[in-house]
């Protein structure tokens, strides 16, 4: 068998999952620091519901593919409610970009310490 006919041959799905969910991975990934940036952790239900919607259409779709493809995007964007948390503590540690037009809670906190120690 030739490498062409060994190609032809290949079960492809696998690879095409994994890039897709590779590739959907790194689409939440910016989703999550501009969802924190501008809603805050107000927006994690929205990832909440998107994953059971995403769930339920992954289990009622009778293709594989496209029910591999909706379950990994579910579970991503279930990952991503803990992400948003995650991100607005990188946030406080200075990591990345504060939005100068919102209130953290983080900034009560700090509020709260100096009034204590003064």
């Amino acid at each position: 068998m030739n490498i062409v006919e060994l190609i032809g041959a290949a079960n492809w799905q696998g690879v095409v999952i994994g890039l897709c969910t590779f590739l959907i991975i790194g689409l939440f990934h910016p989703i999550v620091i501009k969802g924190e940036y501008y809603f805050g952790t107000k927006c994690w239900w929205w990832f909440a519901v998107l994953g059971v919607v995403l769930l339920l259409a992954a289990m009622a779709v009778e293709s594989i593919m496209a029910s591999a493809l909706l379950g990994v995007t579910a579970f991503s964007s279930f990952w991503s409610i803990l992400e948003i948390f995650e991100q607005q503590e990188r946030v406080r540690k200075g990591w990345f970009p504060r939005n100068p037009k919102r209130k953290y809670p983080f900034d009560e906190q700090n509020n709260a310490k100096k009034e204590h120690n003064n």
